[in-house]
């Protein structure tokens, strides 16, 4: 995202001077040059209408032509004291912007070189995010053949299916879940051991005016009735994606303590979608800075939440990155600090881009299915290959590609 103009020289534009001007003025100016520019300009001074002799005119004049003066005249400029401190900030903004930029680049492309290792593939406990039309009445048995043809025969154990969303004040109205039943239903009949999860969500009012607050505990209370309301519809868990949720969120952990005591009591899990692990110590706070939103959570805050749900399920994309390497650097980053977070008790599941939209956090060439499977399998062999509570999760069912499918197969997918 980069955003040139003329810039006028030191001296103002002249008059226009007469073709009749002395000969002598001329070459009388030409002696206060120095060095090679004093000779040059006595035999270029001539009595013609054309004929200017301040030294603006000669800079654009040998700048437009190249040559030994011009660029003499760059570095007398660049040598002058006026210019020792700009030359310093000069400096520093480089150091400051552009070196840890490259450095983080270098870093990121060495993350994704390696081989990988065997026992880095799917542990049975893969998931895939279903969208709302398949509760509402939209999708049935012909989409339903599809997604199981694709399922069939992959890691995939959970569905979580758009049933929401929520409402402000944490309700949820039982029509926009209409047809649950029958997919339950058909589930079961067609992926026996394939779990169906209600997914709930909702704008948090965390960088707005509008939205839900968490800090309601009347609102919580209507989102822990809202579970048990989809528990009771024939859901087999509940899982949350509640954004933008800052890091330090001390409602959120209250929340999900008390939804988890209704899950257990159905012994059905609890999973959460999580924002991104500070790539660098303090990196929300640098967020906040440039963008007035903390994008990251910290590890600390990761393993909070990672210790009181049965899934966490890192959304590791929209990472804004330029190239399938440094993506695929960035989600093995990531899978290391989330691996190190995530009790063992708790599945951890890594994110996978299946949607193809361009803006300024998402670039579809870089951000694919194969870079993140590749990127999750070198962080798993690097940090904790034996992990058996690990997976990765496929976002979105409605947008992915054969392509995207065939390399979660491919890469990650076989048993």
């Amino acid at each position: 995202m980069t955003d040139g103009k003329i810039r006028q020289g030191p001296n103002a534009e002249p008059a226009e001077r007469s073709p009749k001007e002395p000969a002598a003025r001329v070459k009388a100016e030409a002696a206060e040059a120095t060095g090679a520019e004093r000779a040059e300009t006595a035999v270029e001074a001539e009595p013609t209408a054309s004929t200017t002799s301040t030294p603006s005119a000669r800079d654009e004049a040998r700048a437009a032509g190249g040559g030994r003066g011009t660029w003499r005249a760059v570095v007398r400029r660049w040598r002058s004291p006026r210019l020792k401190w700009p030359k310093r900030i000069a400096l520093a903004l480089v150091l400051v912007l552009v070196v840890p930029v490259i450095a983080a680049g270098v870093a990121l492309r060495l993350l994704y070189a390696g081989d990988l290792q065997e026992g880095t593939r799917t542990r049975g406990k893969d998931a895939v995010w279903l969208g709302h039309a398949w509760v509402d009445g939209r999708k049935g048995e012909r989409e339903l053949a599809d997604l199981v043809r694709r399922i069939r025969g992959t890691g995939i154990r959970d569905l979580y299916v758009h049933a929401g969303p929520l409402e402000h004040d944490g309700t949820l109205p039982p029509a926009v879940y209409r047809d649950s039943d029958w997919l339950i239903r058909a589930v079961h009949r067609e992926l026996p051991g394939v779990r169906v999860q209600a997914w709930l969500g909702d704008l948090l009012a965390t960088e707005g005016p509008e939205g839900m607050r968490l800090s309601d505990p009347r609102v919580r209370r209507e989102i822990k009735d809202s579970a048990r309301q989809v528990l009771d519809a024939g859901f087999e868990g509940v899982h949350f994606d509640l954004e933008p949720l800052h890091t330090g969120d001390q409602d959120y952990l209250a929340l999900l303590d008390d939804v988890r005591a209704l899950t257990r009591s159905r012994k059905a899990p609890l999973s959460v979608a999580a924002h991104k692990i500070n790539p660098l110590p303090g990196q929300h706070r640098v967020s906040r800075l440039f963008t007035g939103r903390p994008r990251f959570w910290t590890q600390d805050y990761f393993g909070q939440v990672a210790r009181r749900v049965d899934q966490i399920a890192v959304m590791s994309y929209d990472t804004g990155m330029p190239w399938e390497s440094l993506y695929g650097g960035y989600v093995a980053h990531q899978t290391a600090l989330a691996l190190e977070a995530t009790p063992p008790t708790t599945d951890l599941l890594m994110g996978l881009p299946a949607y193809h939209t361009n803006d300024a956090g998402h670039r579809a060439s870089a951000e694919t299915v194969r870079a993140a499977v590749r990127g999750t399998r070198l962080g798993l062999g690097r940090e904790d290959r034996d992990r058996r509570r690990f997976g990765v999760a496929l976002y979105v069912d409605f947008a992915a590609t054969e392509a995207d499918w065939t390399a979660y197969r491919k890469g990650w997918g076989r048993l």
